[in-house]
């Protein structure tokens, strides 16, 4: 099934990129995401120095990195928008002071690609989520909804800190199994039970943020793709498509709503209201963590308990 890309219309011009390149050699200071998962003892000094375009993916650099890594966190903003973030001249420090950058990529952040390439660094290994994945730009960008792309991130993460700090790459395999066994348990644990208990439950949505979530905890989003594309990119649904999605509330063929509150239209709350209306539960999700310094795990947990509940009151299981 295609899957567009959000299409918010990226801002990024040539003099911004000049005075981010001019501001790479400045020097600066930058504080490191804070690490959630519990450090393992280790005697080597190296730290990498990681820049996150968006806070969901440096959320989990940090707790794999523990001690041995300072993260930077370009967008943690909730009130940001990550489709048409303008990057500043910090980040551009940010960026060339890096020796790896972690991007979403897929056409998400399209100004992050642009911001590495206006500050280069000898040596700098960096991470685009995308190709990772192996999902091309016109896919859908939303990878941390996919329970396998989060696990494919940590997997090559800790791959990529042991090649750029050898000294101590068994630190970066305990904080791997720590966080894996520990932080991201209940994550794994939620998504095995919703799956178990609701497989082939039909749901709606708001927009195309729902689609890898919804495979990943085997539920059946039935909401016409075109409609959810169209919320995503910023632009009209049809009305054919939105027709369809109103029938599928007003005759309850759905039985969740699934809601992102950080991408809301006229249209979209008219059916938030009109699935209460029903009797159908809306589950909120985000775009990105909210509240801002909330641990990947922590944002995530919450709204698949959320969704859980939502499930369990709208089947009875």
């Amino acid at each position: 099934m295609r899957i567009s890309a959000p299409a918010h219309p990226v801002r990024f011009a040539a003099a911004t990129v000049t005075a981010l390149t001019l501001a790479a050699t400045a020097a600066c200071s930058t504080s490191p995401a804070k690490s959630d998962a519990p450090a393992a003892s280790s005697t080597a000094g190296k730290t990498v120095r990681v820049a996150a375009a968006e806070s969901f993916w440096g959320s989990i650099a940090a707790q794999l990195g523990g001690e041995h890594a300072k993260v930077t966190n370009i967008i943690s903003n909730p009130d940001a928008d990550p489709h048409d973030y303008e990057p500043t001249a910090a980040d551009g420090r940010t960026v060339a002071d890096a020796q790896y950058v972690i991007t979403n990529g897929i056409g998400y952040d399209a100004w992050a690609d642009k911001l590495a390439a206006a500050n280069p660094a000898p040596g700098r290994t960096a991470l685009e989520v995308g190709d990772l994945v192996g999902v091309k730009e016109g896919g859908n960008p939303h990878q941390w909804y996919a329970p396998a792309s989060v696990h494919q991130v940590v997997e090559r993460i800790t791959a990529d800190y042991k090649k750029l700090d050898p000294a101590d790459a068994a630190y970066f395999d305990q904080q791997k199994a720590t966080f894996l066994a520990g932080a991201l348990a209940p994550y794994d644990q939620l998504i095995d039970q919703i799956r178990t208990q609701y497989a082939g439950t039909p749901i709606g949505a708001s927009e195309s943020i729902a689609t890898p979530l919804a495979e990943g905890l085997g539920l059946k989003l039935l909401t016409p793709e075109g409609l959810l594309d169209a919320v995503s990119e910023g632009t009209d649904p049809t009305a054919a498509d939105k027709s369809a999605a109103d029938a599928q509330i007003s005759t309850k063929q759905i039985k969740v709503y699934l809601h992102n509150s950080q991408n809301d239209t006229p249209d979209i709350r008219a059916q938030v209201e009109a699935a209460k209306a029903q009797g159908i539960p809306v589950a909120t999700v985000t775009e990105t963590p909210d509240p801002a310094n909330a641990s990947f795990q922590d944002w995530q947990i919450a709204e698949l308990r959320s969704i859980a509940d939502a499930l369990k009151q709208a089947t009875g299981k």
